[in-house]
């Protein structure tokens, strides 16, 4: 809106005159009338605000409360809309003033709500006057919106205060729960050991806990296993939603003499499914006598900050017999040996080190900043190696220091990397005290952790699903939110997941973002619709961020992940609709599109999307750049006339809108396997404007088993696949 019309800038020569004379106006006494109560006072100054929507990350629903009479909030331009702030409490409402820009309501109401879902109107209008506006009402809530459904102007709302009067009763504002920093409640599901725990009690709950989640993909069961520094005997076998972790600044102040493996006999040796576990900040010896370590993994399984000891040993990313592995991620690691993939049909590692090498390829595996790395001979082997990574920040942890105090560790930002951040080095960064966090258990509302939010806290989730109704909205530069367990954000009632200001330097890990039942329009926003302010320097970063549509049952959200800010980083991300498991099915659980990036300068490393209904990676800001990408079409198009883009067959796996002019991306492979009917033809994988500046190289489509087509690789360039050619490579487009 910014020098869009002259109007709405005649307000501001009188706004402070008339928010003065308007707080004059409402806190006075009437003469003569007896004082029977204490005068109202201004509740929400301050208090956490969200809104339905916003014009742009100039106008962020904040301005309307920070009593600052130059800021304001501005919705988009359609009806209705919404600005509610929450007052932390319950209160008696007893006046409402709105000072709006020249965009105000022709036709609103004040509502309240003690829960943020259950709304009662206080007051009513539909011939609004705009300016400012003084409303006596009479109500009590903790809750208190402005809810407009018939603008007066053709923009959207747009207050420059929205200011709520009443009285609390004297009580506490929501204290917000404290945090012992050297005895916190991890919750139920976070088992810590240390060195003094008897070796069989520690194997007793890891067989327990493996037995339980070996199969179980769809529960709601999430597990942490934390170790404090020091050595252990312990076989670490992990199964899903499980998390092993070190407590050490250095994977190499907690050994593990054993394993810390995962396998596929669940399965039939086929590790194509054994998604969602984690193994970090660990260093493994293993048994004497045995040199092979087991990592078989498909999607969302990090081997992160590790260190498997033994020059003479080596890790196999399958399972070493029979069946396939599917992707999978490994970064800031060490491999004293070698490391074997086997069946693994692609695979991303960065920022690592190995020992003893590399071997194996299938589809297409990627290395950037790893020594040891294999030598580049894209397609034969499939070897993408990019010697540095440009900037990258790695994922924050938990860590117990040398005084017994938990605190968490936050990476600073490297240039031009290569192998990990720790080894035989001291690491950069910064560390936050637990006692900074609000430590977030199931059943702990999105209002509460939201007042955590506004009163400064940093944000440590609990293994376990926890179901909001409202946005998580983090406001607040450089705020730290981190998962334990991969603790699972799920959408109830449509709403968003999570929002992220335009601000510099927030970091959002180990989480897993899951729809409801009710259609989201998306589960997570970096940054709101018209973001444009720079972060070059300390750029937001998501790191192990997974998204899940179905599979518990059934889940609906339009988009998964929206980026509108600049010069986010994202570290490892799995953004899937549900091809089996409860709820799943082409008008079940539905969902367009996966990733919308509109930021500028956007880095993704190791991004995998897969089985969208439209498109499913779009990208629209300009400066983008992609290092390995894995997709795999929707399997489950009931016919052509159905995956129709227009007079298009299908939807490309990841679309470059026609507007930009510079993106890149290095290893990216695509993959069709039409089930319900092999006839489906996508026409492309890749679709990308035709300018210099628009890069990509290393891709490989697949059809998988000769199930279904795909017509064309990069626009129209690249051989089809299909039942009689099943696999094909292009090194460069253009």
């Amino acid at each position: 809106m910014p020098g869009r019309r002259t109007t709405s800038r005649n307000l501001l020569a009188g706004l402070t005159v008339a928010l003065v004379a308007t707080l004059v106006a409402a806190l006075a006494p009437t003469v003569g009338a007896a004082p029977a109560h204490a005068a109202p006072v201004l509740l929400s100054q301050g208090r956490p605000a969200t809104a339905s929507t916003t014009e742009g990350g100039a106008f962020p629903a904040s301005a309307a409360v920070d009593g600052n009479s130059g800021t304001r909030w501005s919705s988009s331009f359609s009806d209705p809309q919404w600005l509610r702030v929450d007052l932390g409490s319950r209160a008696t409402v007893t006046g409402v003033t709105l000072v709006w820009e020249a965009a105000h309501a022709r036709a609103f109401q004040i509502q309240t709500s003690d829960d943020g879902s259950s709304w009662t109107t206080i007051h009513s209008t539909t011939n609004g006057t705009g300016g400012t506006q003084t409303l006596a009402v009479s109500g009590a809530g903790r809750y208190v919106r402005m809810y407009g459904t018939q603008r007066a102007t053709g923009y959207g709302y747009s207050l420059w205060e929205f200011q709520v009067f009443g009285e609390t009763g004297g009580g506490p504002v929501d204290p917000v729960e404290p945090t012992d920093p050297r005895n916190p409640n991890l919750g139920p599901n976070t088992f810590v050991f240390d060195p003094s725990t008897p070796t069989a009690t520690i194997q007793s709950r890891l067989n327990t806990l493996f037995t339980q989640q070996e199969t179980n993909q769809f529960g709601p069961q999430r597990y942490a296993v934390l170790f404090r520094p020091g050595n252990y005997t312990a076989d670490v076998n992990l199964g899903f939603f499980t998390q092993v972790a070190g407590l050490g600044m250095s994977p190499d102040d907690v050994n593990l003499n054993g394993h810390v493996r995962v396998e596929a006999s669940w399965f039939g040796g086929n590790a194509t499914q054994n998604f969602w576990r984690a193994a970090e900040n660990l260093s493994v010896t293993l048994p004497a006598g045995v040199s092979v370590e087991r990592w078989a993994v498909s999607q969302a399984a990090p081997y992160r900050r590790m260190h498997l000891r033994g020059a003479q040993n080596q890790i196999q990313l399958w399972d070493g017999y029979t069946g396939w592995s599917s992707g999978g991620l490994m970064a800031d690691t060490r491999i004293d040996g070698l490391v074997v993939s086997g069946s693994q049909q692609q695979w991303y590692s960065r920022n690592s080190e190995f020992g003893n090498g590399w071997t194996g390829s299938v589809w297409n595996m990627v290395f950037q900043g790893v020594a040891g790395a294999p030598t580049p001979n894209f397609p034969n082997p499939s070897h993408t190696v990019i010697p540095t990574t440009p900037l990258v920040r790695e994922k924050p942890f938990l860590y117990v220091d040398g005084t017994g105090e938990y605190r968490v560790f936050v990476p600073a930002l490297r240039t031009n990397s290569a192998g990990t951040s720790w080894y035989n080095k001291t690491p950069a960064g910064s560390s936050i005290s637990l006692a900074d966090f609000f430590v977030v258990r199931p059943g702990t509302s999105a209002a509460t952790i939201n007042n955590a939010l506004a009163q400064g806290r940093h944000l440590l989730f609990t293994p376990g699903v926890h179901r909001i109704t409202e946005p998580i909205q983090v406001n607040r530069a450089n705020t730290v939110v981190l998962g334990l367990g991969l603790a699972t954000i799920q959408t109830d009632n449509g709403t968003v997941g999570m929002r992220v200001a335009d601000v510099d330097g927030v970091k959002v890990a180990g989480l897993m973002f899951e729809a409801g039942t009710t259609n989201s329009p998306v589960l997570m926003e970096v940054g709101p619709a018209g973001s444009a302010a720079s972060h070059a320097a300390n750029p937001t970063s998501l790191h192990d961020v997974f998204f899940r549509i179905g599979g518990p049952g059934v889940g609906r959200a339009t988009t998964s992940l929206v980026v509108n800010s600049d010069n986010v980083i994202g570290d490892h991300m799995w953004l899937w609709r549900a091809d089996h498991g409860d709820g799943v099915g082409w008008t079940v659980n539905t969902a367009d599109t996966g990733l919308i990036v509109n930021g500028d300068d956007v880095t993704m490393y190791g991004l995998f999307v897969e089985h969208y209904q439209k498109f499913q990676t779009i990208w629209n800001g300009n400066g983008g750049r992609t290092y390995f990408y894995q997709n795999e079409l929707p399997y489950d198009p009931p016919n052509q006339a159905a995956w129709m883009n227009g007079s298009t067959r299908g939807y490309a796996a990841y679309k470059v809108a026609d507007s930009v002019t510079s993106h890149q991306a290095w290893g990216l492979g695509s993959y069709a396997y039409f089930n319900v009917d092999p006839s489906v033809v996508a026409e492309r994988s890749f679709e990308v404007p035709n300018n210099p500046n628009v890069r990509f190289t290393n891709m490989v489509t697949v059809s998988l088993g000769g199930v279904g087509t795909i017509n064309r690789m990069i626009n129209n360039t690249g051989n089809t696949v299909n039942t009689t050619n099943q696999v094909s490579y292009l090194t460069g487009y253009p």
